[in-house]
This record gives C-alpha cells, sequence and structure tokens, in this order.
C-alpha cells in the first residue's frame, strides 16, 4: 500500500510538473503575448490604471509557473512548492469558472498561443487537475530531499534568472517558437479561404415583441401567433453554432485613401508590412532604419506600407512629425498584435505567404538586402530564426544538464 501511494504522489508530482513547465515555457517565450492577455483582463474587468505593470506581472507569472513546474518535476523545496501549486490551482479554477459564466475574455490563455480553449474547456480541464494538485498537497512532507536546502534554493534562484533571461530576450527580438497565424511560411490567402462543405455559422432569429410596456423574446417555433396584442419591436440574430473558422479570418488593410487595398498587397511579389498596434506606444529609436528599408522597397519597385489601428488623425500627425516615406494604413488591433510580436515589427510577404518577421531592432541593414537581393535577404531571415532557434537549443541544453545532475542520488531524509 506504501509502495501503491508512493507511486501515485509521484505521477501526480509528474503531471502537475509538465503541465506548469509547458504552460510556464510557452508563455515565457512569448511575453508580449501574455502582456495583451493581462491588458485583456484589465479592460474586462474595469481596471485598466493597472495596464502599464501588464509587462512585469506577465513576465513574473510566467517565470513563476515555468519554476514551479520545473521543482514539481525535481522534486525541489516541495513543502514550498506543493502550497505554490495549490494557490496557482485555486486562484485560476476560481478564475476561469468566473470566466465561463459571464465570458469577459473569450480566451483566458492559460496555454498562450500554442493551445487554445474555451472558457468552459479551461475550467473543466483545472477541475480535473486541481485533483493531483490536491494530492500533491496532502504528500508534501512524504516527498524526499532533492539535496541540501542550499543547493535547492540555488536551482530555485537559477530558474528564475533562466526564466527571465528568456523572456528578456524574447521580449527583445522575437518568440524562437511562432504559434500564431501568421507565422513564417504561412499563405495568408489560403489561410483565409474556408474549404468547400465546411460547416457555416447557424443563426437563429430572435424576434422581441412588446406587450403590455413588457417586452419578450420569442423564436419563430414559440411565438404566440395566435395573440395579435403582441407589439413588433425588434429582432435579432443568436449564433447557436460555430461553423468552421479559417486560421487567418480578419486580415484587412484599408489605405486612407484608395480604401481596402487587402488583395493588392497579397498580390504584391514582395510587401513590406512595418507593424505598429498603436503609434502612441510604438518606439521610435529605429524609425531611421526602417525608413532605409522604405527607401529601398520604393527603390526596386516593392510594396512598403505601415499597419497600425491609431486613428487616421493621429497616423497623419505622426507620419508628419517623424517625415516618414511611407504610407500608414488601417488594420485591426488585435491583428495587429498578432501578426509581429514587436512594437513595431516588420514583415516581409512573397505574393501573400510569409516569409520573414522581425523585431524593429533585428531589421536587416540596407547593405544586406543589396547585396544578397530581396530573395538572399529571406535566406539572412532564415539563418536569423536558426539563430533564435540555436539559442533556444543552449537553454533546453542547460536544462537537461540540470536534469542530469537532478537524478544524482538523493538525500534519504525527510523535511
Amino acid at each position: 500500500m506504501n509502495y501503491l501511494i508512493r507511486t501515485g504522489l509521484i505521477v501526480c508530482r509528474l503531471i502537475m510538473g509538465a503541465l506548469f513547465t509547458f504552460s510556464g515555457f510557452v508563455k515565457a517565450i512569448d511575453p508580449l503575448g501574455t502582456t495583451y492577455k493581462f491588458g485583456d483582463y484589465f479592460e474586462a474587468f474595469h481596471m485598466t490604471f493597472f495596464e502599464p505593470t501588464s509587462l512585469y506581472l506577465a513576465v513574473l507569472q510566467n517565470a513563476a509557473e515555468l519554476v514551479i513546474g520545473l521543482c514539481l518535476i525535481m522534486g525541489i523545496r516541495m513543502r514550498l512548492t506543493a502550497w505554490a501549486t495549490l494557490l496557482f490551482m485555486a486562484f485560476y479554477t476560481v478564475l476561469t469558472f468566473f470566466l465561463a459564466i459571464f465570458n469577459p475574455v473569450s480566451d483566458c490563455g492559460c496555454f498562450g498561443d500554442a493551445i487554445k480553449l474555451t472558457n468552459w474547456q479551461t475550467f473543466f480541464k483545472n477541475l480535473i487537475l486541481i485533483v493531483p494538485a490536491l494530492l500533491v498537497f496532502w504528500g508534501r512532507n512524504k516527498y524526499k530531499n532533492f539535496a541540501t536546502p542550499a543547493l535547492e534554493w540555488f536551482y530555485v534562484a537559477l530558474f528564475f534568472l533562466a526564466t527571465f533571461w528568456l523572456s528578456a530576450h524574447c521580449y527583445k527580438h522575437l518568440p524562437p517558437l511562432d504559434f500564431m497565424p501568421y507565422h513564417v511560411g504561412q499563405n495568408i490567402p489560403q489561410a483565409m479561404a474556408i474549404p468547400e462543405g465546411a460547416p457555416r455559422d447557424e443563426y437563429q432569429t430572435i424576434l422581441i415583441y412588446e406587450k403590455d410596456g413588457v417586452q419578450q423574446e420569442f423564436s419563430d417555433t414559440d411565438f404566440p401567433w395566435q395573440d395579435s396584442t403582441w407589439v413588433f419591436v425588434d429582432s435579432k440574430s443568436k449564433l447557436v453554432k460555430q461553423g468552421y473558422v479559417p486560421a487567418v479570418y480578419n486580415f484587412s488593410i484599408t489605405h486612407p485613401e484608395q480604401g481596402d487595398i487587402t488583395e493588392l498587397v497579397l498580390e504584391s511579389e514582395y510587401a513590406f508590412l512595418l507593424v505598429a498596434p498603436k503609434l502612441e506606444k510604438a518606439s521610435t529609436e529605429y524609425l531611421e532604419s526602417i525608413k532605409f528599408v522604405a527607401d529601398f522597397a520604393k527603390k526596386n519597385g516593392y510594396t512598403f506600407y505601415g499597419l497600425t489601428s491609431s486613428t487616421q488623425g493621429y497616423a497623419s500627425e505622426f507620419s508628419s512629425t517623424h517625415g516618414l516615406n511611407f504610407e500608414l494604413c488601417s488594420t485591426d488591433e488585435t491583428t495587429l498584435k498578432s501578426m509581429v510580436r514587436a512594437h513595431p515589427g516588420l514583415m516581409l510577404l512573397y505574393r501573400g505567404t510569409v516569409v520573414g518577421k522581425w523585431s524593429a531592432r533585428d531589421i536587416p541593414s540596407v547593405e544586406k538586402f543589396e547585396q544578397n537581393s530581396l530573395a538572399g535577404s529571406i535566406n539572412l531571415l532564415r539563418e536569423a530564426n536558426e539563430s533564435r532557434a540555436t539559442r533556444l537549443y543552449i537553454f533546453a541544453a542547460i536544462i537537461a544538464m540540470l536534469l542530469l545532475v537532478m537524478a544524482s542520488p538523493r538525500k534519504k531524509e525527510k523535511r
């Protein structure tokens, strides 16, 4: 019986550790994505005064989640780790229950953009996981020490530092793993297409009638047709079943004078798109290098537009103030945040296919474009992506080495 209990506790610890590690990691490499999600929460709960802290809270939460996961897997500081695991699960179970009922935010973001879940799916997932979390908490005194307390605290500090470095690196550049629909290699027109025969959205017409000063909603099947005293007020459509949702469903570009130029951009041989969700918050530090690229694009007959969700009035003022040599167009803010995790960032399309993404600080110089031709610059981009992936592999290798170290014989005494 003791053997079964010990085995069960180990299994629960590893399950929770794997989930916390995965959840923390996919969000730690995309700190800006979690920042946006915090902003959505603050707006939904009318707490916009907290928005300036979104980035710091995002990095701290992601680090805490990833470190808890690693400590669970390796059995480090299990009393404290068990408490942290239970508190995390309890808080987010309550939060997701609230989200499922009132739906102020459509996606809680528990796995970042790697895995999308509805609020009800997330709540039921948390409801299931609270069980192993409780078992880990119950058996927190039964786990064996990994090492001396000093060495264990050293590993905890090391995990936090490594996670903070990872988030800072990905914030300054771009996530090494891109889970967004506008990832390199994505053909936007194909991703927007709805396959033939795919299920469509199904709606129900709701009829609003009034009688004796009281309004009531009816469907066409439960309306009291025999009672002519009901007076029609209004009607509305209610989504009863969602159909096929394409990977890209809200991509559009509106030119201040030409109107919708989405197809024009997607059909261009090469199109550079500067992405700045809010010009009011965009960094202007690298604006000169962006202008050089815009000049290069124009000289070679390529398309170059700036995309923003700021008002046209502010965009015109910004363009005049900074002497922009390219036009600013309007695009949905959520779409822009999904295109490039940088503010600003640059995306390069080849006949509608994403072939390049850079944060402003990583945009190749015009000299590199000219020396290698634009096709060559795409190869440079791929090399840059491989370089970022290499850094990710180095980080993973460090964790693997730590795992090997932690696989060494453990102390036998209990806490």
